[in-house]
């Protein structure tokens, strides 16, 4: 068997320094933004000429973070609440080869780094390729979904995130420090998704051990502390800035 060498063209600098609490797929979280510089190597004044026409672009990636070495040919996505389905019909980052797709939406280009949001990529995430997406040719608006258009979406639940007046005058400064002024919508956008595993979903509202209810999201630079109050209303307890 050949291998096939592949080279990163660059790495994704991401508002999710973290796995835990990026979204599941890109767009869910329009307010998450990212850049990625083009490594000099591949020439970006050039191979990037005529890019800027195209509002979205498909990234190429490797999940680098994966920690599971093992093959399963059946997974748990999270929308089937604990039931399995074969591992192609499914978007799992762990895969006989860690490679990902992302659609985002194109923000800005300045010289050699490309602005994107709306992503579900971790900091320092490699990005192999880039293509521009081609809505005539790639839009299937009547395209079936499989089960993933049978189950329901956690984007689609309404669900209320609750902060103090001093939470939210401390996210104010934050956002103005990192200059991230949709930093508070990130925030709810993201939690709204639900990042927690199915196994700590369920306990919501009831008198349990912290490590069951209260969780943690990171952002740029500080811990977001919460906990579900109930099904559709997520309590902010604490903002821990580093």
């Amino acid at each position: 068997m050949n291998l096939i060498q592949l080279q990163p063209i660059g790495y994704i600098e991401s508002c999710y320094p973290d796995k835990f609490g990026v979204p599941r797929q890109p767009g869910l979280a329009p307010s998450s933004r990212a850049k990625l510089k083009i490594s000099r190597d591949w020439q970006p004044e050039q191979a990037l000429e005529g890019l800027e026409k195209f509002s979205h672009i498909w990234l190429i990636f490797v999940f680098h973070k994966n920690s599971n070495a093992r093959y399963h040919a059946k997974v748990h996505p999270p929308r089937l609440q604990g039931e399995s389905i074969g591992l192609f019909a499914t978007r799992s980052p762990h895969r006989p080869n860690p490679v990902g797709l992302s659609l985002v939406e194109l923000d800005s280009i300045e010289g050699d780094t490309i602005y994107v949001k709306g992503i579900d990529l971790v900091d320092g995430t490699p990005i192999l390729d880039l293509k521009p997406y081609l809505p005539d040719v790639e839009s299937k608006p009547q395209a079936l979904a499989g089960w993933a258009g049978e189950a329901a979406t956690e984007a689609e639940r309404k669900i209320e995130v609750v902060f103090t007046s001093e939470q939210t005058d401390l996210i104010n400064t934050w956002s103005r420090q990192i200059q991230q002024p949709q930093l508070k919508e990130l925030i709810e956008e993201t939690l709204r998704l639900d990042p927690r595993p199915l196994v700590y979903r369920g306990f919501e509202g009831q008198d349990l051990a912290p490590y069951r209810t209260q969780h943690a999201v990171r952002f740029f630079n500080g811990d977001v502390h919460f906990e579900f109050a109930s099904s559709h209303r997520i309590k902010i307890l604490e903002i821990r800035l580093t």
